[in-house]
């Protein structure tokens, strides 16, 4: 019986079905748009290393992995009793129903690849599979923002926190600047549907 050569065997874990199928990266809106995410990660590239937005952007993109920042927002809200139970509850199935058309539908029509990243990265962060484009986090985040605006005094707070969760991704490298942009408006326009079928 023979030993099999160490050549032949496989030292890396098999690759998801998506990195399997995927076709050559291609920016789905076409060249133009390509060649733009590339001239923001060049311009962005001077931030990264610095140690303080390293950790910042970090540590936004890992708290909102599957929403959970905002649903801990929206139920933080809810607690407080009276209307804003129904916000709470409003956000979540908001929230989840974002999941589903982002995830499930609109990933599936773009397949895109991640960002290229090769360097060890400075802190631990999860590695999506699935298609780079739209940015689920920016849309969760622009979503869970404008609901969470409604007859709040702190507006300027939910979009600057979800700017910078949108922004996180692009300096992490796990997205591409249009898949960020078009994130945001995929969420800004369910944020409007939402509102308008479903008043407080």
């Amino acid at each position: 019986m023979s030993i099999p050569e160490e050549r032949n065997l496989i030292p890396f874990p098999v690759r998801s079905r998506f990195e399997e199928t995927q076709e050559p990266s291609v920016h789905p809106l076409g060249p133009t748009f390509a060649a733009f995410d590339e001239k923001v990660d060049l311009a962005w590239e001077r931030f990264r290393g610095n140690p303080v937005l390293d950790k910042t952007f970090y540590l936004a993109s890992e708290l909102a992995d599957f929403s959970v920042l905002w649903h801990i927002m929206g139920l933080s809200r809810g607690l407080t009793g009276g209307s804003a139970q129904r916000e709470a509850v409003r956000l979540s199935a908001a929230l989840i129903a974002e999941s589903l058309i982002v995830n499930g539908i609109l990933k599936s029509l773009f397949h895109r690849d991640r960002p290229d990243h090769d360097e060890e990265r400075p802190h631990d962060l999860r590695q999506p599979v699935t298609s780079s484009f739209p940015s689920g986090h920016a849309s969760a985040a622009f979503l869970a923002a404008t609901l969470l605006s409604d007859r709040s005094k702190f507006k300027p707070l939910w979009y600057g926190l979800a700017g910078i969760v949108a922004t996180s991704r692009i300096h992490v490298r796990i997205h591409h600047a249009s898949d960020v942009i078009a994130g945001t408006i995929v969420g800004l326009g369910l944020s409007r549907i939402v509102k308008k079928f479903f008043p407080l």
